[in-house]
């Protein structure tokens, strides 16, 4: 069965972002997928500190939560990501996590020597984010970032859900357009996934 983890990257559980998230989820798992939901907020995850043990093994030195997380990923063929938009970028707890990844950065390209171009796609990833403004250039600092950081999970950013204009806790429920595009990309991702993997939708 195709799996599938979808991150909420939002300080709410219940906020914009994590409410289109759910859609996503939602849309997947109607397609047969199994999904798994992880709450950054609800874990305990420390900055990157700049260690540099992993230097040595691929692996970070800090023992927290973060190792069950990134198993979980490792795990998947599918990626949800979902943060609303802080100062043009993703959130905190969004950002901390991202950063933590600089292990495997350092495992696929220092210690494997993986090339930095032309290295196998073996995930497919969503984004998805909410932001309070209209600006044009609103999600192109958090675009890039995500697309950095599904590279080094060997992850294309295949699609992105972005829903402008967007604040107060709740607004997301009066943007219906934003929620069915959420659920129907849901949908989508994990038909493909099911096809790259051989398999029909789960009876």
């Amino acid at each position: 069965m195709v799996k599938i983890i979808a991150i909420y990257g939002s300080p709410r559980r219940d906020g914009n972002s994590a409410t289109m998230l759910k859609k996503a989820v939602a849309g997947a798992r109607q397609e047969g997928a199994e999904v798994e939901e992880v709450f950054l907020r609800d874990y305990k995850i420390s900055p990157c500190l700049e260690i540099y043990a992993c230097i040595k093994t691929g692996e970070c030195a800090i023992r927290d939560d973060f190792p069950g997380i990134l198993a979980k990923l490792e795990d998947s063929t599918g990626i949800m990501l979902a943060s609303p938009i802080f100062f043009y970028s993703v959130s905190a707890h969004t950002k901390i996590f991202m950063d933590r990844c600089q292990s495997l950065w350092v495992r696929k390209y220092w210690i494997e020597k993986q090339p930095f171009a032309g290295a196998p796609e073996i995930r497919k990833g969503l984004f998805i984010s909410v932001g309070a403004t209209s600006g044009k250039k609103l999600f192109d600092g958090a675009i890039l970032t995500v697309k950095y950081f599904f590279d080094v999970l060997s992850a294309g950013l295949w699609k992105t859900v972005l829903c402008r204009g967007v604040d107060h806790k709740g607004e997301i429920e009066n943007r219906e357009e934003c929620l069915n595009e959420s659920f129907e990309a849901g949908r989508a991702l994990a038909k493909v996934l099911q096809e790259e993997a051989g398999e029909g939708k789960a009876q």
